[in-house]
């Protein structure tokens, strides 16, 4: 069964509770209360292997959690806005048996927009809303203090929290204070998506996935060997080092003769022991002083996924330094994989005229995203054919021809020029355009 983690206050995850109770029957959702968010560092340390995915009470605790998990795991939270603020308001009017447009509020730091943007929706002035925004390593004493004195000063008739121990330090003053709080509408929401994601995880790293690894050159090196019990006593190691590496995968290796050889095992597996196979890739590149090159593909069925690998192989015997390529179950392709300098694109599109503007360009498809990839992933304003050259591994003139091509096709602007040198020639600076502006042209 699927383990979910619950994060928070124990106000809130008797509230949680209450709806995670219908979904019992599919996930088993484990409780770890704290009194302060910063102990949230401690739970996520401690129990992170034990579960599947993580629900948090709310922004602080999330973002806290935020900067330890993967990218890719699986946790959300209620953000603090829209129907929380609503019934929040809701319930101070029908308390105090007035509306008060005098308040003070506090907000983790980057939700402060969209609770400007929830009181703009109900038409709420915020000329006398005062907003308190801090991050992850907060002072609620600081945060007190500040609701407090506005109160005391008459410049707010009442405060909204998001904190529960705020909300206590303030209740303790007889301020006519509200925590803003999850509906039940948005838990139950949250929790759904978290099952979906937690199934969708689970039958993504039970996908099958197929190792290739290639030795270059094989049959010149089996030439330039002449006595056979070398050779034999090569191919001895070379196995007994990928046997070794196999045993982490818990996979079945396949030795296909030339140099070639091929793990079957799970994506889960084979993503995990990324970096244990590159050190055995330096291994074996080092040992017979040649390139390895490995293709990695996953797939629903062991043919799809030997499919992608022999694709994604083909593609690291192009590259001038080979290294770990991925194919996908959904075509996306991985260069570099675990490094920095990794890049993900697919090769594939369905929009005809990208597609159309590219055949005029004489550009294939793959290129194009791969280059799209690349200036997303380096955060590029503007990039010169020189850029491009040095970090796809291709000759300057070669990047010149492709940024030619889709400055005559409409796919990039000239934005500027670059002097090298003094005495040299300016390099043209180019700008991807975005989708938006290709429908305009």
């Amino acid at each position: 069964m699927y383990k979910i983690g619950v994060v928070g206050p124990l106000s809130s995850l008797k509230k949680i509770r209450d709806v995670t109770n219908e979904f019992e029957h599919e996930i088993d959702f484990i409780d770890f209360p704290y009194e302060d968010a910063r102990e949230v560092t401690d739970i996520i340390k401690k129990h992170q292997s034990t579960v599947n995915g993580w629900f948090f009470s709310g922004p602080v605790p999330y973002r806290i959690a935020k900067g330890m998990l993967d990218s890719e795991a699986n946790f959300t939270y209620c953000p603090p806005v829209g129907s929380s603020l609503y019934r929040c308001l809701l319930q101070m009017s029908a308390d105090q048996k007035h509306f008060f447009d005098k308040l003070s509020i506090d907000m983790i730091r980057l939700e402060d927009f969209f609770l400007h943007e929830s009181l703009q929706e109900l038409g709420i002035s915020t000329e006398h809303i005062y907003v308190k925004t801090f991050d992850e390593q907060y002072d609620y004493q600081e945060i007190v203090q500040f609701h407090l004195q506005l109160w005391r000063e008459g410049e707010v008739h009442g405060v909204l929290t998001v904190l529960q121990s705020v909300y206590e330090a303030l209740k303790k003053e007889s301020v006519p204070v509200y925590k803003i709080n999850m509906t039940k509408m948005e838990i139950r929401q949250a929790v759904k998506i978290l099952i979906e994601k937690a199934k969708s995880t689970y039958f993504k790293d039970s996908q099958i996935g197929v190792e290739i690894i290639e030795i270059d050159q094989f049959d010149q090196f089996v030439d330039e060997v002449n006595i056979r019990y070398h050779l034999q006593h090569l191919e001895l190691k070379i196995k007994q080092t990928l046997l070794t590496f196999c045993e982490k995968l818990d996979g079945s290796l396949i030795e296909n003769g030339n140099g070639r050889y091929q793990i079957f095992s799970s994506r889960k597996a084979i993503e995990r022991e990324i970096g244990s196979l590159r050190s055995t890739v330096q291994q074996l590149a080092l040992e017979m002083d040649v390139s390895v090159a490995v293709g990695i593909g996953f797939g629903e069925t062991a043919a799809s996924a030997e499919i992608n690998a022999r694709k994604a192989i083909r593609h690291s015997k192009k590259k001038e330094s080979s290294g770990i390529v991925v194919i996908q179950e959904d075509g996306v392709m991985i260069e570099s994989v675990g490094q920095e300098e990794q890049l993900a694109y697919t090769f594939r599109s369905n929009d005809k005229e990208l597609l159309d503007k590219l055949n005029q360009a004489n550009i294939s498809v793959k290129t194009y995203k791969k280059i799209e990839a690349l200036i997303d992933r380096m955060g590029w304003d503007g990039f010169t054919s020189s850029d491009l050259a040095s970090h796809l591994s291709m000759t300057v003139r070669n990047a010149q021809r492709i940024m030619s091509g889709l400055s005559e096709s409409g796919l990039v602007e000239y934005k500027g020029e670059e002097l090298q040198s003094p005495r040299g020639r300016p390099r043209k600076i180019y700008m991807l355009k975005k989708a938006n502006s290709l429908e305009k042209n």
